[in-house]
């Protein structure tokens, strides 16, 4: 009977060991990195009728001139369908609830810059839900990064305007769609390299409308 025991004990503790080395395993590999630009994960649904919060860009790294109004004149041009809502509107009404403890800057996105995100966690997540539901928000799309960044797919060639996007669900927090998007190759300064990436954003989100 000891000796059953023992071998009992045995098989318990192998298996017990395997698992927290599979757990320590998994914790050192970490999550998958976020995709390179061009690269989308998730899904863009047809957003047609829905209510969509436009939240500002977080993060702004060496852009010259306003990505905000870049996006919000692509994307209302595209999604015409589209009930959107504007920060302007959001923060008029969160000045008005000062209970409500939410906010349209300054939000903490760093996690997106850093591994694949597959729901959005608290503090973001408690944030966005209360905006959404003060809103009645169906999704919200959250602009996480604008920066000018070198592209490395050809030698010496002028950097673009890089879009870092993801559209969430704020009932679940879940990240329905996330995308980096790039413009096209213009000098710096020069409108028509934030432009073109603002198009490649709306391009992308919208898929199902021709033009």
């Amino acid at each position: 009977m000891n000796q059953a025991r023992d071998v009992w004990n045995t098989k318990v503790a192998r298996c017990v060991s395997a698992w927290l080395l599979v757990s320590v395993l998994a914790a050192c590999g970490g999550s998958p990195p976020p995709p390179q630009p061009g690269e989308t994960r998730g899904f863009a649904p047809d957003l047609r009728g829905s209510r969509v919060m436009l939240l500002p860009t977080q993060l702004v790294m060496g852009i010259a001139g306003d990505p905000d109004a870049e996006l919000q004149f692509v994307l209302t041009d595209r999604g015409r369908e589209v009930e959107w809502i504007f920060a302007e509107e959001v923060d008029e009404i969160l000045a008005r609830s000062p209970a409500i403890q939410a906010r349209t800057t300054g939000l903490p996105v760093g996690v997106f810059l850093q591994a694949e995100v597959e729901r959005v966690g608290d503090p973001l997540y408690g944030e966005l839900r209360r905006m959404a539901s003060l809103m009645e928000a169906t999704a919200i799309l959250l602009p996480v990064m604008a920066s000018f960044e070198a592209n490395t797919e050809i030698e010496d060639s002028t950097p673009r305007v890089r879009f870092t996007m993801a559209l969430i669900e704020p009932r679940t927090g879940r990240v329905m769609w996330f995308t980096i998007e790039e413009g096209e190759d213009f000098p710096p300064g020069d409108p028509r390299g934030l432009a073109s990436a603002a198009e490649a954003v709306s391009r992308a989100m919208f898929w199902y409308i021709p033009g």
